[in-house]
């Protein structure tokens, strides 16, 4: 997971050091459902490995697999005069805020998670620290 991570630091830093100009026209729709993809490839690493389910190979090849698709729904869409590349930003898109809803919600049944048990561990400690109470008969 450190390495989705690092390559999303990377991805964002890259852009900004080389104050590159920005892209109009095709190249930059192309560039951007590019972006969709790999945000949605990335988010879903993420995801991955906070169920503990990562596998960096099929990290790698959705990442190509996405890319490629969303490349391929932007060509034809510009060979056949549609703008096809709105659905692959669409889907794409949707799969975002849907691991990003997951991910936000594991984080925080895991600090909930924490919580409970530091409050139960706290009342177990409480509970030997206190000599036993004897009834008055």
């Amino acid at each position: 997971m450190i390495y989705v991570l690092l390559a999303l630091v990377v991805g964002l830093l890259i852009p900004t050091a080389f104050h590159l100009p920005p892209l109009v026209g095709i190249t930059g729709t192309y560039l951007a459902i590019a972006c969709v993809a790999g945000l949605d490839t990335v988010c879903g690493g993420i995801r991955g490995g906070m169920e503990g389910k990562f596998r960096s190979d099929v990290f790698f090849t959705g990442f190509i697999a996405n890319v490629a698709i969303a490349f391929f729904l932007a060509w034809l869409g510009d060979q056949i005069g549609v703008n096809l590349y709105l659905v692959a930003a669409l889907v794409l898109g949707a799969r975002v805020f849907t691991n990003l809803s997951l991910i936000r919600r594991m984080m925080l049944n895991n600090v909930l998670d924490a919580r409970d048990r530091r409050r139960r561990r706290k009342e177990a400690e409480e509970a030997q620290q206190t000599p036993p109470q004897q009834e008055a008969t």
